[in-house]
């Protein structure tokens, strides 16, 4: 009998100081507004470099009752919309979007994803948004997915 206790006390004194060392966001899912911020990473702290935000957008490639976003299309957004906002530079990566309909019918779409580094502020934020919401009416589409990390940058 007195084992359980015993390893439930390890257990939970192993576990003591068991934390995230990144910033946990304080808003709703999804925001609503491009102003909503997570809480600033003072927790993290960067060995080398300083600590930035990295930013992955994913853009889906398919439309509704349309011809697929093509290659020339996609680039000409991102040297007119995107390189524009974030002229110290970006990196766009191929990418396969799956999902699956309340039908039970599994989607399948090319995507692009899209990594930006930035400084964690409301000037950054509301490019993106921007860069979001122009791709959303260019191109008929429902989403773009953002996923938003801090990360030590050094170069």
């Amino acid at each position: 009998m007195k084992t359980p206790a015993l390893l439930a006390a390890f257990v939970a004194l192993a576990l003591t100081g068991c934390a995230a060392t990144h910033p946990v966001p304080q808003a709703p899912f999804p925001p609503k507004t491009p102003e909503v911020a997570v809480t600033p990473a003072s927790v993290l702290t960067c060995k080398t470099g300083s600590l930035m935000t990295q930013t992955t957008l994913y853009f889906g490639l398919s439309r509704h009752n349309a011809a697929p976003v093509s290659a020339s299309q996609w680039q000409n957004f991102v040297d007119k919309e995107v390189t524009p906002r974030f002229k110290d530079g970006l990196s766009v990566f191929d990418a396969k979007g799956q999902w699956l309909r309340s039908e039970g019918v599994v989607i399948k779409e090319n995507s692009k994803a899209l990594l930006l580094i930035h400084a964690d502020n409301a000037d950054a934020q509301k490019k993106i948004h921007e860069i979001r919401e122009l791709y959303k009416q260019r191109f008929q589409q429902d989403s773009v997915m953002q996923v938003d990390n801090p990360a030590c940058v050094d170069f």
